[in-house]
């Protein structure tokens, strides 16, 4: 019996970044099945759709293909896309959110 096999790295970085396969294809305007089988084949994505799938996920094309020499941890994701959103809202709606957010942030501080 074979073990099975370790998730690809996109699968990697998309988990991390906390986006489905759907919503990364839909962001990158490709099919879904075209996430699925670079994930599951280990094969690697377009040269023309790296840079949108990075950006996507929050990291950068090396990351992405898994430059040994670039330890950086993937920053962003689905929460940097929120806040991208966010910032564009009137002051008073982003005050709102500030007042919600910041007592986790806080409350999750190391003493």
């Amino acid at each position: 019996m074979t073990a099975p096999k370790p998730p690809s790295r996109l699968r990697q970085l998309r988990e991390a970044a906390g986006i489905s396969a759907r919503e990364l294809a839909r962001q990158i305007n490709e099919q879904h099945t075209n996430v699925l089988y670079w994930e599951h084949s280990g094969a690697p994505p377009r040269s023309d759709v790296l840079r949108p799938i990075a950006q996507a996920l929050g990291v950068t094309v090396e990351q992405l293909l898994g430059d040994s020499s670039e330890r950086a941890a993937p920053t962003g994701g689905r929460l940097r896309q929120v806040f991208e959103r966010a910032a564009k809202l009137p002051r008073r709606q982003q005050e709102k959110l500030i007042a919600v957010i910041e007592p986790f942030v806080a409350a999750s501080k190391a003493p």
